[in-house]
């Protein structure tokens, strides 16, 4: 079983609300899936949950935070499991600005979809995003694509290239070489780790048993719903392995984001550098589930 431990509660909210359309995201609840182990990291994860490993002076989730915040969300839910005392010590110890963070709690490993069954009234348009993504994407663009082509689920795309370190042999049936590559480069469109949502995609998630997103967008396709890639060609890293890291930690520094965001260091108009929450206190509840 699986309980929910949130800091605020929003009561009497209408059983399905409207996203707004006029460009803010403010009524755009976002899920922030940090509860995996982030085994490739090891052994840095064996003490750090993987979204809490530091980019600059600052945590890859606190930059996601702050990034989601200068967009205009202030509903942030995070899924949280291994290491999870550690997410929110990291939380509770700052200023989280305007943002409203609210904890759910996986007792197990469910997976990267099934943990959206625990989350309270997500009963409209949603994100959905990995706790250690780091990417200079406008989330507004994203969203306003979901919307002007009615998808059911929306998935950011990035091109990525792979290199072959080998030569790449072409064969027929009975295994005789009809072509040879040395070493080729296949570019193919990979999934970002961030997705917007349809609450109706809840439906096609079972409860209580392991459930990952291949498996909900193969469940979504098998019934005929939408499902719709937007490609972004800006920056974004994958945060798998420790030289993803280490490339990471050094790109994202040398192409300005010292603070840790995804834009320069000047302060914004509220006094505050860009993807720095800003000081407004905020009150935290807590209730155990």
């Amino acid at each position: 079983m699986a309980s929910v431990i949130a800091h605020a509660l929003n009561a009497g909210l209408p059983a399905r609300r409207e996203v707004s359309k006029n460009g803010s995201l403010k009524d755009l609840r976002t899920v922030v899936l940090a509860g995996g182990r982030g085994t490739r990291l090891a052994p840095y994860t064996s003490i750090l949950p993987k979204p809490l490993m530091p980019i600059g002076d600052r945590s890859i989730l606190e930059v996601v935070v702050g990034q989601l915040e200068e967009a205009g969300i202030v509903d942030i839910h995070f899924c949280v499991g291994y290491l999870a005392h550690l997410v929110e010590a990291v939380f509770q110890s700052r200023e989280n600005g305007h943002v409203k963070i609210t904890y759910v709690r996986e007792q197990e490993a469910l997976g990267t979809a099934a943990p959206l069954r625990l989350v309270d009234r997500l009963d409209s348009t949603f994100l959905v995003m990995n706790g250690d993504v780091l990417t200079t994407l406008d989330y507004h663009e994203l969203v306003s694509h979901h919307r002007e082509h009615g998808n059911m689920l929306t998935i950011a795309t990035h091109r990525r290239s792979i290199k072959i370190d080998y030569g790449m042999l072409q064969l027929d049936v009975a295994s005789r070489v009809r072509g040879f590559e040395e070493k080729p480069e296949i570019v193919s469109p990979v999934s970002m780790g961030i997705y917007v949502m349809e609450p109706d995609v809840l439906d096609y998630i079972p409860e209580g048993r392991y459930f990952d997103f291949p498996d909900l967008v193969q469940a979504l396709l098998a019934a005929g719903e939408s499902v719709g890639a937007y490609v972004y060609d800006g920056l974004w890293f994958d945060i798998g392995r420790q030289e993803d890291y280490e490339r990471a930690t050094s790109e994202w520094l040398v192409d300005g984001h010292a603070n840790g965001n995804g834009s320069s260091g000047s302060a914004n108009e509220n006094g505050a550098a860009p993807g720095r929450p800003r000081a407004h206190p905020t009150e935290h509840e807590k209730e155990a589930g």
